[in-house]
């Protein structure tokens, strides 16, 4: 709860009139104590949950002829049943695991000194702490995702995940429920190590689940502004790594490839690209190229197919 009654107290403690996103956070947060805003994790989390993959579940039952060269597994369908199902688990997981878990961790923000009040941070602050967010996020999830995939943990955790070889996205969070226990230690690291104000978190949690729900969500779009971003990894390269599934040691990366590259986890991805793409090349030069597309629902799905005879 924010120390001040008016919005006058506030700008005599800052020394400065409040920013409009600050008087806006004002108006809502400031009779709220701080453990009732962190419990909106929990409404955000239900939001994006259940909200964000919607367009790709629509694309995935309506088969629009448009948007079908863009499948990374074209061969693979689910249907509405299916669909439901996977996402009445996922909730089945967030009411019983991941909501209970919000709540008995407040304590821990408090203890790392996530902050309520003001100021509010720039865009600046936001960005570079979401950026040691992500960063220690991938490489702590990398390890423990090799863990993961050794005997012991696959048929005892992973493999849960797994049960879908061509994912969507609802199936993103779809996991044991050890798993995601596990898995929320590398979350909860960047903001232990540089606490931020509770908007950055929300921002964290709210990005790194979107990340998640789009690299597995079956398409592999060529307009994703994702493409853009360093090292990052992707749906078609978090794909390969569920088609191939069981204790494979193949693209184990959470978000970026460079784990992948540098410890040697993704060479059987890259030879497999290096592969079809000179497939690619041959059928090119036979000028057969525009018929395999056809049949294969387009040029990248050749690949990504080929990419998974391994």
């Amino acid at each position: 709860m924010l120390p001040y009654q008016t919005l006058d107290e506030a700008s005599d403690a800052l020394g400065r009139n409040l920013t409009y996103a600050e008087t806006l956070w004002f108006q809502y947060s400031a009779r709220k104590s701080d453990y009732f805003l962190y419990c909106h994790t929990i409404l955000l989390l239900f939001f994006v949950f259940s909200v964000v993959p919607l367009p790709l579940v629509f694309l995935e039952l309506a088969r629009l002829g448009g948007f079908e060269r863009f499948k990374i597994q074209p061969k693979a369908r689910l249907s509405s049943a299916q669909v439901f199902r996977c996402y009445k688990d996922v909730m089945r997981m967030f009411f019983f695991v991941v909501g209970p878990l919000q709540i008995v961790s407040y304590p821990s923000i408090r203890m790392i000194g996530i902050r309520t009040g003001f100021p509010l941070p720039s865009g600046w602050e936001i960005f570079a702490q979401l950026s040691v967010y992500f960063v220690v996020e991938d490489y702590s999830n990398y390890w423990i995702h090799r863990f993961l995939h050794n005997k012991w943990g696959y048929e005892k955790i992973h493999r849960v995940h797994h049960e879908y070889t061509a994912p969507i996205g609802f199936a993103a969070p779809y996991a044991h429920w050890a798993e995601v226990l596990i898995l929320g230690i590398p979350s909860f690291l960047g903001p232990a190590m540089v606490p931020g104000h509770l908007i950055t978190f929300w921002l964290w949690i709210a990005l790194r689940q979107i990340e998640a729900i789009e690299t597995h969500s079956g398409y592999d779009f060529p307009w994703s502004p994702t493409k853009y971003i360093p090292f990052y990894g992707g749906a078609e390269y978090h794909d390969y790594h569920h088609y191939v599934g069981g204790q494979s040691q193949n693209n184990f990366a959470s978000v970026f490839t460079y784990c992948d590259y540098i410890y040697g986890t993704d060479k059987g991805y890259r030879y497999q690209k290096k592969l079809f793409q000179k497939v690619n090349h041959y059928y090119k030069l036979k000028g057969e190229l525009k018929a395999g597309g056809q049949q294969n629902g387009g040029s990248h799905h050749i690949s990504t197919q080929d990419l998974k005879s391994d």
